[in-house]
């Protein structure tokens, strides 16, 4: 690595640690209460060095909630992409990928994500788009997935869409109040439970 590539790595590396620490910041504080001073001393800078890379508060919470849903994005992402090869054992693949999912959406960053902005909309308007966007992407890759299996012929699907947001309402619904208003995270026993729910009632309407 070039001196010069050193630089500008460890520039993105300080960026993202300011990111980080902003992002625990705000969701323990708000958005109002929150001070710069607070989000130098979380990620270990200078309150000067946070104001060279960031300019401003308001750019600080919209860059962090931005950074904490590209990272979701990837994840869930990554978890739709083992539908590429399905293999033999199709409801296998389907326990092991909603168990993923389901386990993304309950993940303590994408819960806190979710409800910073919830909390935070009124002042940003525009910040439940970006959430939302992430599940839109999300679920399309899922479709085109799912639309692939049925070409294949390991599923009956006529609308790839709405089978995918089907089977995500199935992983996600029984949860929703939980991560919306609960204080405790599901176990992993009960994670087991709702994906294989979500599964059996999947392949009961889509299977071969």
């Amino acid at each position: 690595m070039t001196p010069a590539s050193a630089r500008a790595r460890g520039r993105i590396d300080k960026q993202q640690a300011i990111l980080d620490a902003a992002f625990v910041v705000f969701t323990h504080t708000g958005y109002a209460q929150a001070r710069m001073d607070q989000i130098a001393a979380a990620a270990g800078v200078a309150k000067a060095t946070v104001y060279s890379h960031f300019g401003d508060k308001e750019e600080v919470f919209r860059r962090a909630v931005r950074s904490l849903s590209d990272t979701a994005l990837a994840a869930n992402s990554a978890v739709v992409e083992r539908l590429a090869e399905p293999g033999a054992d199709l409801e296998s693949l389907l326990l092991e990928v909603g168990g993923a999912l389901v386990r993304c959406y309950c993940a303590p960053e994408s819960r806190a994500l979710r409800r910073l902005v919830c909390a935070e909309a009124g002042q940003f308007p525009d910040l439940p788009d970006l959430v939302d966007d992430v599940a839109d992407r999300v679920g399309r890759a899922l479709a085109d997935r799912l639309a692939r299996l049925a070409l294949a012929g390991s599923l009956r699907i006529d609308d790839p869409d709405l089978a995918a947001a089907q089977w995500m309402a199935l992983l996600t619904g029984p949860l929703r109040a939980r991560q919306v208003f609960g204080d405790t995270s599901p176990s992993e026993a009960e994670l087991d439970r709702v994906a294989a729910a979500a599964v059996r009632t999947f392949l009961a309407a889509f299977g071969p």
